[in-house]
């Protein structure tokens, strides 16, 4: 497969976005999040479920030099448990929004990768490695971490869904994107 020249600039705005919103994680998971999970899936719409990919693949690593996230530091093994939610999401949208129909497609096949990431970083993370690797002196902040690997995922995933589809549809004026 050849990436083309807009694959890569659209990937390009999209990380810099991405980027762009990891210094307000602090602040807020959901100022950050949503951004996160709508670049990715407009990545998906405009460049293509490989672009998609490598965004949901890049957006942990730079999350972490950014903000520096002590439980990341101390449980590596959240990494790639972070992609592959962030994939699920983009193979939901890359595969599924032009099989579902033009104008439900897009909207739809969120709403499923959003539970589908959500499920997943939910039983993994917050059932699993946070249970067996959280250091004992973050074990006060389980509850917390639970819920920001698993529901709030959610959330965050079907706000930046919403956002995707505003942008794409006013991008589009008429219609959804047709890749």
């Amino acid at each position: 497969m050849k990436i083309k020249t807009k694959q890569i600039t659209v990937t390009a705005i999209m990380l810099a976005i991405c980027i762009l919103s990891q210094f307000f994680k602090n602040l807020s998971v959901y100022i950050t999040g949503p951004i996160i999970n709508a670049a990715l899936i407009l990545t998906v719409v405009y460049a293509g479920l490989a672009c998609g990919i490598i965004l949901s693949i890049i957006t942990p690593i730079t999350s972490f030099f950014i903000t520096g996230s002590p439980i990341m530091a101390a449980i590596p093994a959240m990494f790639p448990c972070i992609m592959i939610g962030n994939i699920l999401l983009a193979v939901a949208v890359g595969l599924l929004r032009k099989k579902i129909g033009k104008t439900a497609g897009l909207p739809v096949s969120i709403v499923i990768g959003a539970v589908l990431k959500a499920a997943f970083m939910g039983i993994l993370i917050s059932l699993i490695v946070l249970p067996a690797f959280l250091p004992a002196k973050m074990q006060p902040m389980m509850h917390a971490l639970q819920l920001q690997f698993s529901l709030t995922q959610l959330i965050t995933a079907i706000i930046g869904g919403v956002y995707a589809v505003i942008i794409a549809t006013v991008l589009n004026k008429t219609s959804l994107a047709e890749e």
